[in-house]
């Protein structure tokens, strides 16, 4: 007989585990950009974005990812390594050609 509730149980703990090892990994690389890159390409400045990314992991290590506080940290997470790091990243990098 398969026990829902531990496969429940199992699915939760991943989704926690992705969403902490994310936001450590966002609040890593933010830690690590030049101040002026993030204004740059105009997007709030670093140390804002270092609150949002260490209140993020915080909420995450204190609250499941799918309760409403770990979804707007997920959220905010999100809008980082989608939005902010590729244009920071191009911003440090230079021209292409």
């Amino acid at each position: 007989m398969i026990h829902v509730d531990g496969i429940v149980s199992l699915i939760l703990l991943a989704l926690q585990i992705v969403a902490l090892a994310a936001a450590g990994y966002a609040l890593f690389h933010a830690l690590r950009q030049r101040k002026d890159a993030f204004t740059a390409v105009d997007k709030l400045t670093k140390p804002i974005w270092l609150g949002i990314l260490a209140a993020s992991f915080l909420v995450l290590l204190l609250f499941q990812a799918v309760f409403l506080l770990g979804i707007v940290a997920v959220v905010a997470v999100c809008v980082y390594l989608v939005d902010v790091r590729p244009r920071v990243d191009e911003v440090q990098r230079g021209p292409r050609w």
